[in-house]
């Protein structure tokens, strides 16, 4: 897992550049205005939209914005009406790719997934041919530099429900099921141990180690796919070495 974790913090930190912020914001507040449209607009009763409020405040979204992302969502004012749409596929080398879109036009959508994967030497899959390989997760990345003693951060992690605590490089993974995401984050913060992000992925539960040239391709394609407009998310199964993802990120 150590490659593909490694990657996640990457695309998180590219994600915060200045010529990706606008494009980040965007897609943070269509996450909150479809999470408040489905569970309705209390963030106490609507894990999906706590989550999506949190990521979008990480990220410094003004809370102006959020608020209004959350009254579109809840019907309070008037804006485009998205709705989640999955895409699964293969990169070269056999990785399994998993895209997670929001979108007011399914046929555009699918259309520029497709030219992605096509251009790129992947391959779109049916429905299901894909997703068995990945399992929703709460994941919360912290900076070793800073952070206490392994056995006090796991005493600290496991109280508040957290399912395993490893070292993806310089920094802890702390994994925990889909609805204890934000007591994890919660009882970190309590502790003041400082977070690097706090995010509801889709974890592979085995991976495909690349090398060289299709390391290259697979991230290129990932890269691709995650600029879109529409697409949320993009989750691979790979394992690239961290000194060959170095070189080619």
């Amino acid at each position: 897992m150590s490659g593909h974790s490694k990657w996640s913090s990457i695309k998180h930190k590219k994600a915060a550049t200045d010529q990706r912020r606008g494009k980040q914001f965007s897609k943070l507040l269509r996450a909150v205005e479809v999470a408040a449209r489905e569970g309705g607009g209390n963030v106490d009763a609507n894990a999906t939209l706590a989550s999506a409020v949190q990521k979008a405040k990480d990220f410094s979204v003004p809370t102006d914005n959020i608020e209004r992302a959350v009254k579109r969502g809840s019907g309070e004012i008037e804006g485009t009406r998205y709705e989640p749409a999955r895409y699964e596929g293969y990169a070269p080398g056999g990785v399994g790719v998993l895209v997670e879109a929001l979108t007011d036009n399914r046929n555009r959508t699918g259309q520029e997934v497709r030219h992605v994967f096509s251009k790129l030497g992947g391959n779109l899959g049916d429905p299901g041919s894909v997703a068995w390989q990945f399992e929703r997760k709460g994941v919360v990345l912290v900076d070793r530099d800073g952070a206490p003693e392994e056995d006090r951060l796991l005493e600290v992690v496991l109280d508040a429900g957290a399912e395993d605590l490893a070292v993806e490089g310089d920094q802890w993974r702390v994994t925990t099921g889909p609805g204890d995401l934000g007591a994890a984050r919660e009882a970190l913060e309590a502790a003041a141990v400082p977070i690097a992000s706090a995010d509801l992925t889709m974890v592979p539960q085995s991976t495909v180690r690349l090398e060289g040239g299709e390391a290259r391709q697979v991230l290129n394609l990932i890269d691709a796919l995650d600029d879109l407009d529409d697409v949320q998310a993009v989750h691979a199964n790979f394992d690239i070495p961290d000194e060959v993802l170095a070189e080619v990120s």
